[in-house]
């Protein structure tokens, strides 16, 4: 029969879970994190983990998503506290390509490749991973409302297209080291020029 915890208890063995998955994901990556190693560190049953988690890969997605929902907070706020009279095409696109650019540095973020991120992604229920693209696709859109967006820009396509962004920060050796933040600047830019 499984333990019975307090609120109190439970809030603390998540938040141990999601603190040593974090320091597991960064260290190992997806691939070679394991349950067992994430347990010991917390030093609870193995049994335990699954009472909070169905999965590894759902408790090193949540991690990876409050990164990137702090990284949004932080863009938003950023991007609200811009003046209309400084909210210029140039401006804009430099207070975006400095958040990828920190996305990239976050340790977690930074251990993740192409073949990391597809893994997780086709470990995960379908509907968990979809719900996440909707999640990116309403942050944009609130993002976009403090901007003069114009009337025919589609939220949708936007979005899709920040991810393809994003994506192409997963492959910065391929791209060139030399032309990547030049590349990844125009390609901000090319989306910021079709917005405002």
């Amino acid at each position: 029969m499984p333990k019975s915890y307090s609120d109190q208890e439970r809030e603390y063995i998540r938040k141990r879970l999601k603190e040593e998955a974090a320091k597991c994901l960064a260290r190992y990556g997806v691939r070679r994190t394991t349950v067992d190693e994430i347990v010991k560190r917390v030093n609870i049953p193995k049994g335990t983990f699954y009472l909070f988690y169905k999965s590894k890969e759902l408790l090193l997605f949540e991690v990876i998503q409050e990164q990137q929902e702090d990284v949004n907070r932080r863009l938003y706020q950023t991007i609200s506290g811009i003046a209309p009279a400084e909210l210029t095409a140039d401006r804009l696109t430099d207070v975006i390509f400095e958040f990828y650019k920190m996305t990239e540095e976050m340790l977690i973020l930074k251990m993740l490749d192409v073949g990391e991120v597809e893994l997780l992604a086709r470990k995960l229920p379908r509907e968990i991973v979809e719900e996440h693209f909707q999640d990116d696709t309403d942050t944009i859109e609130r993002m976009l409302a403090l901007l003069p967006v114009r009337k025919e820009a589609d939220v949708k396509v936007i979005s899709a297209a920040f991810h393809a962004i994003y994506f192409a920060t997963l492959h910065k050796a391929e791209i060139g080291e030399e032309q990547y933040d030049e590349a990844l600047r125009t390609l901000i830019y090319g989306m910021v020029i079709q917005l405002i």
